[in-house]
Formats: structure tokens, sequence, C-alpha cells
């Protein structure tokens, strides 16, 4: 009597669902995995437990990697949270706008690493710290435009107007910055802190952490202004 011919018999697909159905069917069967050969991405064949070995390999280091993501977004939010805590406290710590706008150049250097501060009120000049002030119908403001109407922080490379308005003779050294809007109702200006480092203040850093600082700013120098 003749067999029947198992291949004929049993699919590709019934052999798959067996095994998932059964993962543990190789535990009893470890002779079969030094037979077993899977194709390899460079042609070559290797063994089955050369092949879970390699795609464990593969998963640990995803998930090493995505560990690595966390940490890293943790670090920085720590380090972003102290600063903004050091900036918070040296506004609150400040009497007067003169000490407020030494008290932020600090703070600026110190903690956000930055090498150039400018903080410019959209007002008519006063006769005290009159580079503090900027008249709302200056011609240097018009660098300013776009900025100030989108209310939205840019990174990047300043033009050498913006730069010159902001840095005054420091212009040329700096390579990178971030320009912040101040728009509120009794307050509207600009926040500057530039870098002589090119990516310092890049173009696609976001804009929530620098939002947020504005309006810590200029809340408190509201304040200090209703005092002068």
């Amino acid at each position: 009597m003749s067999h029947p011919n198992i291949t004929s018999e049993i699919s590709e697909e019934q052999v798959e669902h067996y095994l998932r159905k059964h993962p543990e069917f190789f535990n009893d069967h470890l002779n079969l995995l030094e037979k077993l050969t899977i194709p390899h991405p460079s042609g070559d064949a290797i063994s089955l437990i050369s092949k879970q070995l390699e795609i464990f390999r593969v998963k640990h280091q995803e998930l090493e990697n995505q560990l690595t993501a966390l940490i890293e977004i943790a670090r920085d939010n720590d380090t972003s949270f102290n600063r903004m805590h050091k900036l918070t406290l040296a506004l609150l710590d400040a009497s007067t706008l003169e000490e407020a706008i030494v008290n932020l150049e600090h703070v600026f250097n110190e903690y956000f690493l930055t090498d150039f501060v400018s903080i410019k009120i959209i007002s008519e000049q006063h006769s005290y710290l009159d580079n503090l002030f900027i008249s709302a119908d200056s011609p240097d403001l018009q660098h300013f435009y776009p900025i100030l109407s989108s209310n939205q922080a840019k990174c990047g490379r300043p033009s050498l107007a913006q730069a010159k308005v902001l840095f005054g003779g420091n212009a040329l050294q700096v390579k990178s910055c971030a320009i912040i809007p101040m728009a509120f109702t009794q307050l509207e200006g600009i926040i500057a802190i530039g870098s002589q480092e090119e990516n310092r203040f890049h173009y696609s850093m976001g804009n929530l952490f620098l939002t947020q600082m504005s309006e810590i700013i200029g809340t408190r120098l509201i304040a200090l202004l209703e005092h002068n």
C-alpha cells in the first residue's frame, strides 16, 4: 500500500498556524533547530537559533535606543525647568527696571549659556535706560514686523540690520540668536538672546519654552514699569 504524500496534504499555512499555536514545539524537538535554516538578508542561510539571536539583538538595541532617547528628554526637561526657575527668581529679586535688566543678563549668560542679551520695549523714549526703549515709529522696528505680527519666536542667524539694532557693536559676532516677541496689553517688545555659535539657536528649535519665557519676563517688566 502506498503512503500518502505528506507535503501535498499539509500546506505552508497549516504549518505556520500550528507553530503559532504551539510556540513551545521546538522545546521537545531541539534536534530540528540544528537542521532548520532561514534565509539571511545577505543571501546566506543561517540556523534558526542564530536568526532568533539576531532578532533579539535588534529588538534589544531598539529598546536601548528608546530608553536613551527618553533619558535625554528627561535631562533636557530638567535643564529647562532649572533655567526657568533661575530666571523667575532673578526677576522677582529685582525691585527696579534697572535691576531686572542686570539680573536677566546674568541669568542668560550663566544658565542659558548665551553670549549676548538684548531687550527692547516698544515705547516712547524715557529719560533713563534709553537703550532699552524703541519708539513705535522708529525705522529700526521695521526689521522685526514679521516676527511681531506673527507673535512667534524666530531662531537662526539674524539679518545684519536686526543684529545691529539688537546688539549694536557686537552685531558681527552674533552667529545665531532667538528673537522673541513680547505682546501684552500693557507692553510690547522684543527679547533677543544671541550666541557666537552658529548652531546654538537653530531655526528648527521649538517655540513653547521661548514663549513661556517671554510671558514671565513681560509680566514682571509690566509691574516694574508701573513703579518707575
